[in-house]
Order: structure tokens, then sequence, then C-alpha cells
């Protein structure tokens, strides 16, 4: 018999390697048919008696993805039609369906021949878990493996709440599952979640031995007289672990990742019972949790949309791929190194250009600093750090930009500055060639004047710091053409980035949101909310920093600055002549800048020392009594605010995608991640009552909660922004008119 996705081979001691190998895909996954086909071979395995066992590996470079979401979001699909007709028969439907992969995992486990998966590469979800199903061997050179799937709003449903802790201690399994941790060989194995750790070249042989040398056919919780490896669920183990793992699970999820709290009830109530029963009980709060909106949501914009827009879904069609040979950065302060950086770390030649090569050479070293911590945790080799530092050419001699394919300009936030340093640019470049600025306060059409070529003139917006914040706006000015939007998405892909896709305008996208969340932190401490209130009502609102910290950590200097420039740009009434006090105050009474000074919102005391909030803030404006204070409406201004703020965005055309208004807003500032960003928030509360919150609010907090027609027209014919934006019906990149 032959499988499309499968090879099934003999070898004379009689153990079948069976080699996963999806054709037309750079990575396996479990779809319908790989699991059909899957199951086949396991009945091919038990019923012939000439094998002893079976290999399973893989015959790409990594092991596998996991299942293939879509395959999930088709269930959920499916389930929502079905329940407007029978709600006990989708349920029931959509119960069999997840629990399909549960079952053939388990079959594998039982059909009385044993099972070795040889893990090469990434083996993530889906896929660790049959494995956990077999005995394992990984080769130790690029392995990484973990159960991920809480990061997109669900849990390890197909037995990976029952197999871990009953391999490993109740401890460090919470820990894995709650958090989806990449695990190495040598962490799993001393987790005791695999069984060897073989070269790589090694590794099938190593997996056949195994099997030779009188592996089992029985998984240990089928053995009598299984004892779990860290004592039963009531014991002194026990009482000492359960208590904390539950609060600690509230003091981080604020209660609002229900796939969370879904593992901790799996794996307690699986431990309980015996292991097929435990199955069963997973597989029900599985059914439950593909059934919230947060699950639909997390998927849709954690995965789905995140992997389109890696993939280069904004991307004009019909523009050849980018093939960099050289990459070149103006100016090497902090953004700029930073820049440098990741373009190197993707083994791209930089060359770094400063105004004289002492400050190129500073550049340089912010690379050479951040390479050697990755060497110091073993995240890096000391060739690899060899290697990323000869890519950067530190120089303060434009000459040598000769010969790049796109050069980002990162100098001083100053038009003049910006000017000179685009025209001595060009003038050594090649007339193909992209230039980039990024800009972040000053629009692309006007810096694109300074431009003899504007077609080939885009800005890419970086946030600070480069190596770790993973969103880049690429922003079109008026000219921009189609080849300089293909070459900068090209690039962001290639420093492994994600790319959305911005029309121009004051504060493009991310930034317009974040001064919102900031402002309406600043209006609650003028109306007298204790500083306190504020950040931990943000934080269980879902945000990852209270907008205080945030400020702090942007500078409030810098706040300042961007209040008055607005006020210059735009009149006296652009800003909150309260709010702009208050920050004056801040920075010219107290001289209170924020972390770069040690002093903001917050003190900022010598390590170990934390962070804790000035006492001063109190002293500012009179203090309501923390009972007279709606904490649950503090959380509700606080996402409102930056979800109206993203619908001007849209209704303004500069934001044309809701796939990277919502991905945007959790890469960019952490915008509740269980909502799917600050779009699909609007659309999992409804926008009709949406709209009558935001109205509520407007009547007690001002004009900033005022709803923009666009939503006051979706709330009237019942439209959700994925259908009155929908992303899959457009194939060219809308500019604003």
């Amino acid at each position: 018999m032959s499988y499309t996705n499968f090879t099934l081979d003999m070898d004379a001691d009689g153990i079948a390697l069976v080699t996963w190998d999806m054709p037309g895909r750079s990575m396996n996954v479990f779809t319908e048919e790989a699991m059909r086909e899957l199951n086949a071979i396991v009945d091919r395995v038990a019923g012939d008696a000439a094998i002893k066992g079976a290999v399973i590996t893989s015959g790409k470079d990594s092991f596998s993805g996991g299942a293939d979401i879509t395959m999930l979001q088709k269930m959920l699909a499916t389930f929502a039609v079905e329940k407007e007709k029978d709600l006990e028969k989708a349920t029931k439907a959509l119960f069999d369906n997840a629990g399909y992969m549960t079952g053939l995992f388990r079959k594998i486990e039982t059909c009385g021949k044993p099972w070795v998966s040889a893990i090469n590469g990434t083996c993530m979800g889906g896929a660790f878990e049959m494995s956990l199903a077999c005995r394992v061997a990984a080769d130790s050179d690029k392995v990484k493996m973990a159960l991920p799937e809480v990061k997109i709003g669900i849990f390890p449903g197909a037995g990976g709440t029952q197999r871990v802790p009953r391999l490993t201690d109740q401890q460090q399994a919470l820990q894995m599952l709650t958090s989806g941790q990449n695990l190495t060989p040598q962490k799993a194995k001393s987790m005791g979640l695999i069984h060897e750790i073989a070269e790589p070249k090694k590794l099938v042989e190593t997996a056949k031995a195994m099997i030779k040398n009188g592996l089992k056919p029985v998984a240990p919780w089928d053995e009598k007289g299984f004892k779990l490896p860290g004592g039963p669920i009531y014991s002194a183990a026990g009482a000492n672990l359960w208590p904390p793992a539950i609060a600690i699970l509230r003091r981080e999820t604020f209660g609002n990742y229900p796939a969370a709290a879904a593992i901790l009830k799996c794996v307690y109530e699986g431990l309980l019972v015996p292991f097929d029963t435990g199955l069963r009980i997973e597989q029900r709060y599985f059914t439950e949790i593909m059934q919230t909106k947060e699950a639909a949501a997390m998927i849709r914009s954690l995965f789905v949309s995140l992997q389109e827009l890696n993939k280069g879904a904004r991307r004009p069609t019909g523009v050849p791929d980018s093939k960099f040979k050289k990459i070149g950065i103006l100016g090497a302060g902090f953004m700029g190194a930073g820049i440098a950086y990741v373009t190197a770390r993707a083994g791209i030649p930089v060359v770094l250009l400063d105004r004289d090569m002492e400050s190129a050479e500073k550049g340089k070293a912010h690379s050479d600093s951040l390479i050697s911590d990755q060497v110091k945790k073993s995240r890096a080799k000391p060739e690899e750090k060899d290697r990323l530092l000869s890519l950067i050419t530190p120089t303060a001699d434009y000459a040598d930009l000769a010969g790049c394919d796109l050069v980002v300009e990162a100098v001083f936030e100053d038009s003049g500055v910006k000017k000179l340093a685009t025209e001595k640019a060009e003038a050594a470049l090649k007339s193909s060639a992209i230039f980039a600025s990024n800009t972040s306060t000053i629009p692309i059409t006007s810096l694109a004047k300074n431009s003899a070529r504007p077609k080939n003139f885009i800005g890419i917006h970086f946030f600070s710091p480069v190596d770790k914040m993973m969103l880049v706006e690429i922003i079109l000015g008026k000219k921009t053409g189609d080849k300089a939007l293909a070459v900068a998405i090209d690039f962001v892909r290639a420093i492994k980035k994600t790319p959305i896709v911005v029309n121009d305008t004051r504060g493009f996208y991310v930034n317009r949101c974040v001064l919102r969340y900031m402002s309406e932190a600043y209006k609650m401490l003028i109306e007298g909310v204790p500083a306190a209130m504020i950040e931990n009502a943000a934080k269980a609102a879902g945000m990852p920093v209270g907008p205080l910290a945030l400020t702090d950590e942007t500078a409030i200097d810098l706040a300042q600055k961007i209040m008055k420039q607005t006020i210059k740009d735009l009149g006296e009434k652009a800003v909150d002549p309260k709010q702009m006090a208050l920050i004056n105050t801040m920075v010219d009474t107290h001289g209170r800048f924020g972390r770069k000074n040690g002093k903001g919102f917050y003190d900022y005391p010598a390590k170990p020392a934390k962070k804790k909030l000035w006492p001063g803030l109190k002293d500012l404006y009179p203090q309501l009594k923390p009972e007279k204070v709606d904490y649950e409406e503090l959380k509700e201004r606080l996402l409102v605010t930056i979800a109206l703020e993203a619908v001007r965005v849209m209704e303004e055309g500069i934001v044309t995608d809701p796939r990277e208004a919502d991905v945007g807003s959790i890469l960019a500032f952490g915008f509740a991640p269980f909502t799917g960003g600050a779009l699909s928030y609007i659309d999992g509360i409804g926008a009709k009552r949406f709209v009558k919150i935001a109205k509520g609010l407007q009547k007690k907090y001002g004009a900033e909660f005022k709803t923009p027609k666009l939503l006051l027209d979706m709330a009237e014919k019942g439209e959700t922004f994925y259908q009155r934006f929908d992303p899959y019906q457009k194939g060219e990149v809308k500019k604003a008119a």
C-alpha cells in the first residue's frame, strides 16, 4: 500500500521505518489525510507478525509543527453553523472530532508493538503529543520540543495534559503546559519526556536499537503498580503544589485565559483517575475551550493571521523576490545599531554609517554586547559571534554605501538631519536601491520630498529594543512604488520580524494607539485615581505593562516633546492642558524623565531592589478613596480608548487590513492578547454593544470615547471588522486617498 504523506520501509530485523514527508509543504503537520494514513500504518504494523516495532521520523529538516490549525478553524466554522440547528448534536460532533487525534495516539500506544519517535528538528504541539505516546529519541543539534497551544488560546488536547504529568513531576508539568516553553533534548530527558539523545547521523539507528534491545510495547501508566513520578495529588507534595499553583495562575492571567485554567483542571482531575478516563476528561475540557471566543480570536490572530503576514500576505504580486547582498544603516545610535544587529544575525552584510568612525565603532560594539550575551547564555555559539561581527562594517564614508540594495536611515529625529543623510546616501546608491526611513514621528511623504526618487522611498518603523520587538511598521508615502514595498517586506521577513503595512499619518498606527493608552492614564491620575489602581487595572485588563510604567520606558520627557510638537503643529486644542501640566510638572518641576534617569512615575532603585511607584504621585492631585473607584470601569476605559483609535485608523484608511490592526496591536504593545487584538476585541463584544459602552464612557469622560461613524454604521448593519474589511477579498495594497 502506498501513502501520500508517509513511506514505510522494513529492515532485516523486522523494524518498520515510517518516514513523514508531506509533499508541497516546508513542514509536516497533522491534516485529516495525514491522520488517516497514520491510522492505517498503525493497523499494518499491529497486524503484521513479521514487524517487531516501528520508528517514526521526518524526511524534512524539522519533525513537525503539530496539528494544522486551519483544520481546527474549519471544525469551529462547522460548529458555528450547526449549533444554530441543534446545539447538542453540534457539540457532540465537535467532541468526537476533537478526540480523533487522542484516539489515534492511544492506538499507537496500545497496539502491542513498540513505537519510537525519532525527532529531528522542531517538534511542536500534536507531534510532541504523539511522541509522548511512543518512546522518544532526539538528536541534539537543532531539536526544540514544546506544547505551545496555550499561546493561541487552546491547550494540548491529544493526551498532553495526561502524559506529561505521568512522565515528570507535577510542578514541571504545569510549568511546561501553562507556559508553552521550548525544551532542549537535555531538558526534556532530565524531565523524563524523552529516553535517548543521539548524534544526528545515528538518530534512526539509535531508535531502532531501542526496539532491538527489547523495548516494552506498554506505556508506564498501563503497567500494574504504576506510580506518579511526583507522588499523588493527595499527598504532602500535592498539598504544597496545588494551592500556590492556582494562586500563581490567577496572578499571571487574571482569569483572562480559559485554556490555562483548563490545563490545571485536566491535570488535577486526570491524575485522580485511570489514564483513559483522564483522556476523556481532557477531551471534554478541550471541546469546551474550543467554543470560547478567546480561542477563536487567538487562533485567528496569533496563528493564522500572524503566519499569513510573516509569509508576506501584503506583498505586491509580480515583483521578484529580493536577494540582499548588502544593507546600509545610517546612524549607529541605539536604533541603528539594533537594526544592524538583527540584519547581521540574518546573515546579511551591513554597512553601519555614522558621522565619525568612533560613533560607528560604538554602534558595532552594541552588536558585540548582544551576541556575547547570547553566547554566555548558550543561545549562540562562539563561531556565530565571529561570523555576525564580520558582517558589520562600521564607516563614516557615504561612498561605502555603494552596492547596497537597501538603506535604512535611523539618524536623529530632525527633518534637516534626515534631509542631508538622504541626499548624501542617494548620491552613492545605484538608482534601483530602496531608501527607508525609521522615523517614528515625521510623515514619510514629507521626508520623501528630500529624495530624487520618491517611488523608491518608504518608511520602515522599528520598535525598541529592535532585537526583542517582533513588529515592524512599513509606511507608504503617497508616491511609494510597489517595488519599494516588496523590498521592505522582504527585508522585514529576512530578519524574522512581522511586517504590517500602514499608510502615512502622524504617529502611523501603533503610536497613535499607545498615546491614547498613556493619555487615559494621565486623565485618571488627574481625576485622583490612585496610581496603583491604574497600573493594576491595566494588567487585569490583559496589558503586559501598565500605562505609567510604559511612559517611563519610553521616557516622560519624550512624551513632553511629542505634546509640545503636537501643539505647535495642530494648535493648543490638540492637547489636554491638564495633561500637559501633569507632564510639565513631572519633567520640569521634579526632574522625573522615566527609567533613563532612574525616576519617573516609578522610582528605580539599584538592583536587586524592584521599581516601585513614586510616593509623590499621591500629592499631585486630591486622591479618591479606592472604594469610590469603579475598578471594572478603569479596565474598560484603558482597552476601549485603544480600540476606538484602531477604528479611527481603519476609518481613515491608514490601516486597511484587520489582520494587521490586530496582530500589530498585540506584537507592538501587548494589547490584551486573549482578545485577539484591538479590532477582534470589538468583534468579540459585538459592535452594537461596544457602541453602547463607548457612548456611556463618552458621557462620563469626554470626546476621546466618541464613536467613529464607521463603527456606528457597522453596529447598525450587525457587521464585524472581518466582514467589513475581509482581508481575503482584496489582492492589492490600498493607499489612503
